[in-house]
């Protein structure tokens, strides 16, 4: 667990050294709609985990009334995966340049939170090596 929260910490700072500058005081969305590449393109996976305590007809109206649905995604990150976990919630698997991941927090801010906590984790494809070395056992 440490050493998740230890790759989270170095993605965060590593996003956030290639977007800050001197005019970035607040959090605001930056302006580029830069398209993930080889080179730029980070993955994120985001577990909505549903706020339990309250029925999910309510944490529906509250999503809608904060606008997630029309901001989330936003347009040019693509969604990879978004599943329903019984008994958590949702989880959403993102691409997306490194440095929008700014930008993807702060619309979750303001029209998830309340409704999910929110957990989030850097993750890479790792599918075609798993399988090649299923493979090479045999």
């Amino acid at each position: 667990m440490r050493g998740m929260k230890v790759a989270l910490m170095a993605l965060a700072v590593a996003a956030a050294a290639t977007t800050f500058n001197a005019a970035t005081v607040a959090q605001t969305a930056p302006s580029s709609n830069a398209a993930p590449t080889a080179d730029n393109a980070v993955m994120l996976t985001i577990f909505f985990k549903h706020d339990q305590t309250r029925p999910l007809d309510e944490l529906n109206a509250q999503l809608q009334k904060q606008g997630f649905y029309k901001v989330f995604p936003p347009p040019g990150v693509e969604v990879v995966s978004w599943y329903v976990m019984m008994g958590i919630g949702q989880v959403v698997t993102l691409r997306l340049p490194a440095s929008r991941l700014r930008e993807v927090n702060r619309i979750l801010e303001d029209t998830a939170w309340g409704a999910y906590h929110t957990e989030f984790y850097p993750t890479y494809d790792y599918k075609a090596v798993g399988i090649a070395n299923h493979e090479k056992a045999q």
